[in-house]
């Protein structure tokens, strides 16, 4: 299996630069480029990946996604004087022309090739290529937005001819909607292109009506181009991981890609000037996490935007680190996004409701009259009734005046140990895992908690020593000694109390217990919120007593994958990174019917919370399961799940009625606006 992280860079890329005035093109800088290699120095991650060396493309490669008479122009360019550069970029939106940009723009093609051969021949598991000039905004015949080829367009089309890929998804973060990659593919079904992007309903740049959300793709790529436009500024962190939950994933998931690119332009993070958006840049982690369970993990994110020097730095470096596969940090203070964001979520489901599967039981329509649009047009009264005629300022112009300022993000440190595993003797450790240690003795305190809580007379010893080392590798997380750990236990339901207990009374975090199977779990341990439990299994629904304790029945169990993940995805996952847990306790429990790769997916997203603090039980007779388990707790990419079918239509109704009655307490199980929320309420009554 491939491992390690590419990391593709040249000083030459940066050897190009505006060359006149133009207030448009100024933030396109060289440092762009230096500060994120400096800054992934300086956090020593550089060193940890495999460099990568630049080539030049090759004519034919540009011309996989550009015109003859395009590329021709632009070979003219190095001979061009400065007013003949000037005039020639005035031809074009947004962009400029230097004697070296031909130049440095074959590199960044070149990079990201170098970087698709590096994850396709296994040479590394992922990878990220810095270049520049970025490429998402280049059409066929025209370049445009500081992009002179588009570098993903070209990998996608390269990736597909050279190794014969058959479905590859782009998910463009950047700031600005990349109208080039949508234009490259949107009669395309096997891309499927995603874009959020700063939008204002077409009043801010490429303003494009093609930028919308109704612009699902044409014919037989129709549903395959999918578009987030965000109508105000100011976005946070939940509202980008409510798109993710809602919208990118279930429909990723139901396409599943051989590959993943990213357009990875952090414009989109705090303190941009272009953005003026609020998302932090660990939240960067957190999306690269989601997006490795794609694809057998091949991933490759490419620079794009970024005009903060110290956000872009950060962002760069905390996406480098996911991919190396360090622990996600720490998410706090996550909530329901914003009504704007409701609204584009609302009207995105609704748009590609026709053609995916996963999105078949959405009720609400697209929202009609936009909470943003009426803003703007109660701005423009104001404006007109101000004193001198002159207009007011909008939220756009307030926020480019004001400075903000944003903690750095924490240091991610993983313990020294990765994976620990308490397993009988005769069972083989997976490579790269560490054996629980005899030695580890518990205290006769402990021993007799143990007999008084869970056993009735006398306790075999085998029983109690596998209470024992749960504890231990319980103790070892919290003293980060270890990330994570996986136990074999004579009796699942017995070790589930037992961590949980352990959990409550020492633990100062919050405990998410994941339960997976028909087993019973007692109301108590979620009495006082300082567990979470979400099970999902075949049982029968019962009545939600607590929110803290949700039930997630599917008709055929564990076993139906599509319905499995639909659950894990919309909400699991919401859940969970909304509560925030201190600790991941994973329980499969005995005939659950959960096949290993969705298990692995299961495994390996639930690591992006707790900074990895996994504690994985299996009962004893699932042994085959270990090895599973173990390759996914050590980082190793879960298997693909393959295209998933439709999820059983019960379980979908089942599913959105409890999503429903839970969206009042949990914000970020919100997949629809005020208005759209009744919409939704009215068509489960009828139902």
């Amino acid at each position: 299996m491939s491992s390690g992280t590419a990391l593709v860079y040249d000083e030459e890329m940066t050897r190009y630069k505006l060359l006149w005035v133009d207030p448009a093109c100024k933030i396109e800088v060289p440092e762009r480029l230096t500060v994120s290699h400096t800054a992934l120095q300086e956090e020593g991650l550089a060193e940890r990946c495999v460099s990568v060396p630049i080539r030049q493309a090759t004519d034919a490669e540009i011309l996989l996604a550009h015109s003859e008479e395009y590329l021709e122009a632009v070979k003219k360019t190095p001979h061009m004087s400065l007013d003949e550069l000037r005039t020639f970029t005035q031809q074009y939106g947004d962009v400029y022309f230097h004697p070296n940009i031909y130049h440095c723009a074959k590199l960044a093609i070149g990079a990201t090739l170098q970087l698709v051969d590096s994850v396709m021949t296994g040479k590394v598991r992922n990878g990220m290529a810095l270049v520049r000039p970025p490429g998402h905004h280049s059409q066929r015949s025209a370049a445009n937005g500081f992009c002179v080829f588009n570098n993903v367009a070209i990998a996608a089309h390269y990736a597909k001819k050279q190794y014969d890929i058959k479905r590859v998804l782009i998910v463009d973060w950047d700031v600005h909607h990349g109208q080039g990659v949508q234009f490259a593919f949107e009669d395309d079904p096997s891309v499927l292109y995603f874009s959020w992007h700063r939008y204002e309903h077409q009043g801010f740049w490429p303003n494009l009506r093609e930028s919308d959300y109704d612009s699902v793709g044409k014919e037989k790529g129709a549903g395959f181009n999918i578009n987030v436009p965000w109508n105000k500024v100011g976005m946070e962190n939940s509202d980008y991981l409510s798109v993710f939950f809602h919208v990118l994933l279930p429909i990723a998931y139901e396409f599943s890609p051989d590959l993943v690119f990213v357009c990875a332009g952090f414009d989109s993070a705090i303190g941009d000037p272009e953005g003026h958006m609020c998302a932090t840049p660990d939240i960067f982690a957190h999306l690269t996490h989601l997006l490795k369970s794609l694809a057998g993990g091949k991933l490759c994110a490419v620079l794009e935007g970024g005009y903060n020097l110290t956000s872009l730095a950060q962002s760069v470096c905390q996406t480098v680190q996911t991919l190396l596969g360090d622990p996600a940090p720490q998410t706090s203070e996550l909530n329901g996004p914003c009504e704007s964001a409701l609204e584009s979520i609302q009207c995105v489901r609704s748009a590609h409701k026709p053609y995916w599967a996963c999105l078949k039981h959405t009720v609400a329509p697209p929202v009609s009259e936009p909470s943003t649009k009426r803003c703007k047009l109660a701005e423009k009264e104001e404006g007109v009734q101000a004193e001198g005629g002159q207009k007011e300022e909008g939220d756009g112009q307030k926020a480019e005046e004001e400075e903000v300022v944003w903690m750095k993000p924490p240091s991610r440190l993983a313990p020294p140990v990765h994976t620990e595993v308490a397993l009988p003797a005769d069972l083989e450790v997976p490579d790269r895992c560490d054996r629980v240690r005899s030695s580890l003795a518990p205290t006769l305190e402990i021993l007799q908690r143990l007999r008084d809580n869970f056993f009735e007379g006398s306790a075999e010893e085998d029983a109690l020593m596998s209470l024992c080392s749960v504890i231990a590798l319980f103790e070892k997380m919290k003293k980060q000694e270890i990330r994570n750990g996986l136990a074999l236990v004579p009796d699942v339901s017995v070790a589930m109390l037992c961590a949980a207990q352990h959990a409550r009374m020492s633990l100062t975090n919050r405990l998410l217990l994941v339960y997976l199977g028909d087993g019973e779990i007692p109301t108590y341990v979620t009495e006082d919120g300082k567990a979470l439990v979400v099970q999902i299994s075949s049982k029968e629904p019962e009545e939600q007593k607590s929110r803290y304790q949700v039930s997630v029945s599917l008709l055929k169990g564990c076993s139906d994958v599509a319905g499995l993940m639909q659950a894990v995805l919309c909400l699991l996952l919401p859940l969970a990174y909304e509560y925030d847990p201190g600790l991941v306790l994973l329980v499969r429990g005995p005939g659950s019917g959960v096949g290993k790769a969705a298990w692995a997916q299961i495994t390996s997203l639930l690591q992006g919370l707790a900074q990895g603090h996994t504690l994985a039980l299996l009962q004893e007779g699932e042994e085959e399961a270990v090895g599973t388990t173990a390759a996914s707790l050590l980082g190793d990419p879960a298997p693909s799940l393959g295209p998933l079918g439709a999820p059983l239509p019960e379980d979908m109704e089942a599913m959105e009625r409890l999503r429903q009655r839970l969206q009042t307490h949990w914000g970020l199980l919100q997949n629809a606006a005020a208005k759209g929320k009744e919409v939704e309420e009215k068509g489960q009554n009828q139902d």
